[in-house]
């Protein structure tokens, strides 16, 4: 039975921004999209650990402020010839816009 965490609403980020959220596994990255899509990753990139809530939101990618990767927000992985990955969590969005996380629903990439 997956265990939801209230995080806030999605107004709560901005368009192609981020909000880290606190947790006793570490920070987790909510980041919302142009289209208003909003995805959870670990908050540290697979590559030398930059935050990846201070990176640039474009489309459906991130990109690591210290080394330029470009991690995919849908499943962590690194894009073009860059390899790695880093977790993403499941996050689910109610009619008010109220954003809820699951830390039970961790999804290692592959």
């Amino acid at each position: 039975m997956t265990d939801w965490k209230a995080v806030g609403n999605i107004e709560d980020i901005p368009v192609r921004g981020a909000r880290v959220v606190d947790t006793p596994w570490g920070d987790i990255a909510l980041f919302r999209t142009r289209d208003d899509k909003v995805f959870a990753l670990r908050d540290k990139c697979p590559h030398k650990g930059g935050a990846l809530s201070q990176g640039i939101v474009h489309g459906h990618a991130v990109t690591c402020p210290l080394h330029n990767w470009v991690i995919s927000l849908e499943d962590g992985e690194a894009q073009g010839y860059d390899t790695g990955c880093t977790k993403t969590y499941v996050i689910r969005q109610d009619a008010n816009g109220d954003l809820f996380l699951s830390l039970d629903s961790v999804r290692h990439c592959a």
